[in-house]
Parts: structure tokens; sequence; C-alpha cells
């Protein structure tokens, strides 16, 4: 007799500069990791949201995503375009988190 077993994947943690901005729910918020980032309070400059301008081509300090449509700006291996990406792992940008809706936590430590 066999037994199953249940493998659960985490969801990743985003990150600005180290600092924890948001648990990642793709399952009950189907938006681009763009509409997150603007829903939070992030400074970040877009255009097109998708994928083909390359204006909100982000640095990736760890992490990885995934693309819901593939971009046609061309990009270095770390960076992304959040216009038109998910993360895929806990994901640290090198956006500043000056002005943006962080947690509490965040606000503890930075003192």
């Amino acid at each position: 007799m066999s037994s199953q077993t249940l493998i659960f994947k985490k969801r990743p943690i985003v990150l600005l500069q180290g600092e924890p901005l948001l648990l990642w729910n793709w399952q009950q918020q189907p938006q681009t990791l763009l509409q997150v980032l603007e829903a939070k309070k992030v400074r970040i400059f877009s255009e097109c949201r998708s994928g083909y301008c390359g204006c909100c081509r982000t640095k990736i300090r760890s992490g990885s995503v995934c693309y819901l449509t593939e971009p046609l700006a061309e990009l270095q291996d770390d960076e992304c375009l959040p216009c038109c990406c998910i993360p895929e792992e806990d994901l640290d940008l090198e956006l500043s988190c000056r002005g943006a809706d962080m947690p509490l936590l965040a606000e503890k430590y930075r003192a």
C-alpha cells in the first residue's frame, strides 16, 4: 500500500533591496508584478505594459520570474520586465522602498 504525499510550493516573497514588501499570492490576485508594485506605491516607471518597450526594466538582486507574455525588449540575465511577469521564487528587486506601502516589520528594522 502506498501513501500519497502532498507537496506545497511556498509562495514567493517580494523584497525591495532586501526589505520585505509582500507575500506573493497569484491565485487570489492574478496581476503582473508591475500592477502589484504600483498598488503598493513603489516608484517604478512604465509605458506599454506588454513587454515591448522595456521602460519598466528592473534589476533582480536575487530570485527569478516567469513571463505571462514573452517580452520583446532585450534583457540582461539579471533584469526583468515587471509589466509582464510574476515571481517564480523569492524575488529581491533593486527598487527603492522610499514611499512604498511596506509592512510594519520593515519599518521596525529601518529605525
